[in-house]
């Protein structure tokens, strides 16, 4: 499937990746939705913006990628990736 395609389906929940990914280190990619959160000082964000500690902030919806290293964080896709048609449902 395409990226649009791919777009949908994690939109709908489900984990995507390009068949070019199988023998990589890269994994599979998720959309973690919007929320908001209270900033907490001994949390990784109130460490790094003590001035937000006690401060609810919107959480913006996102893509982020597992890897097989056990890693998971922001991806954004390449050229190469959005105009790929070797997207799969994970």
């Amino acid at each position: 499937m395409d990226f649009a395609d791919a777009l949908k389906a994690l939109r709908d929940g489900k984990r995507v990746s390009r068949y070019d990914w199988a023998n990589t280190p890269q994994g599979w990619l998720i959309l973690v939705p919007g929320s908001e959160i209270t900033v907490e000082a001994e949390r990784p964000l109130g460490k790094a913006v003590p001035d937000l500690v006690g401060n609810a902030v919107t959480y913006t919806p996102h893509i982020d990628m597992y890897s097989y290293h056990g890693e998971l964080g922001p991806w954004t896709p390449t050229q190469a990736d959005l105009l790929a048609n070797d997207w799969n449902v994970w």
